[in-house]
């Protein structure tokens, strides 16, 4: 029996079972699984397809087993840290399996947004080969004027929400997909779920005084979006997962952190061999590609504060 790991909590995985098309089967129950010990010590994450023996009927107290886990089509990564000197740097969890696209939530006030960590997301997203769409909530409170004139010169698609505003534009871009949404506590991500997955009951949190909001989702956890009356398929996933305040990327090759700012990329090419593309490497050219107006000074002065910090030379 094929399965999709929806949740996972302390050792044991919530899976929904697929047909012969490899859709999920929305007639039969959640089935509870635990880890067969032939999967050695290869881990189990949300997003994974995977091979179930044993009782899957989803009735209270069975117990399934995982004997396998499909090749995965993607793997979205974050380290702790940035540094792969130290020890939190090493440690490197996979946040969703097989999704296919990254969504980025930001606030545009209350808490303010923060491009920094949203270059940090767009970089773990190219390196897994993950489509972003760049998701901006709080329309009310503010223009998206500011954020979206940084990424001018990126082919970045974004959506507004606000309350109570249609979300029919973002439903169409979630349609039919695997989507992770990522944001830092507070910017309204858990609001943003219950209202495209009414059912999923999100905790929602409020933002303290000084603009940082409390973490209320404890833990990654796909859900299958409402679908149409009359569909006999689940129209698509989104996977929540739990607020976080860094994208540490000391898994991604350094020579590969430019992909995630395609806009210096073209510049870059006309750099000598070995140019790590500081701001003190005499013969870089990326200040010169800056000053010509193809790309934005923000744009290098956030990429060279990443690439600090991948060395340890900062904290970002």
């Amino acid at each position: 029996m094929e399965g999709f790991v929806i949740a996972v909590d302390r050792g044991r995985y919530t899976c929904v079972l697929l047909d012969a098309e490899h859709e999920v089967d929305a007639d039969a129950p959640p089935v509870t699984a635990m880890r067969a010990r032939e999967l050695g010590r290869k881990s189990v994450v949300v997003g994974d397809r995977v091979s179930l023996v044993g009782d899957t009927s989803g009735a209270a107290g069975a117990l399934a087993r995982i004997v396998r886990i499909s090749p995965r089509t993607s793997v979205l990564r974050r380290t702790a840290d940035d540094d792969d000197t130290t020890t939190e740097g090493r440690i490197e969890r996979v946040v969703v399996a097989n999704a296919d696209q990254l969504v980025i939530v930001s606030a545009l006030a209350d808490p303010p947004p923060r491009t920094g960590f949203i270059d940090r997301c767009l970089v773990a997203a190219y390196d897994a080969g993950i489509e972003p769409l760049l998701c901006l909530t709080k329309a009310d409170l503010a223009g998206p004027a500011e954020v979206l004139g940084y990424y001018a010169e990126l082919d970045l698609r974004h959506v507004l929400v606000g309350p109570g505003s249609d979300l029919g534009e973002l439903r169409t871009l979630l349609a039919g997909r695997v989507s992770v949404m990522v944001g830092h506590s507070g910017v309204g991500k858990s609001t943003l779920v219950n209202r495209l997955v009414p059912a999923a009951e999100r905790a929602v949190g409020t933002v303290s005084a000084i603009g940082r909001g409390r973490h209320t989702s404890t833990s990654a956890v796909a859900l299958a979006l409402p679908p149409s009356p009359g569909a006999v398929r689940v129209p698509g996933w989104i996977v929540d997962t739990p607020g976080i305040r860094s994208f540490g990327l000391a898994h991604v090759r350094a020579e590969s952190l430019l992909h995630g700012f395609p806009d210096l990329l073209e510049g870059a090419l006309r750099c000598p061999a070995g140019c790590e593309h500081a701001a003190e490497e005499p013969d870089c050219t990326l200040d010169e590609w800056v000053a010509r107006g193809a790309a934005d000074a923000r744009r290098l002065a956030s990429f060279r504060r990443l690439a600090a910090s991948r060395a340890g030379e900062l904290d970002f």
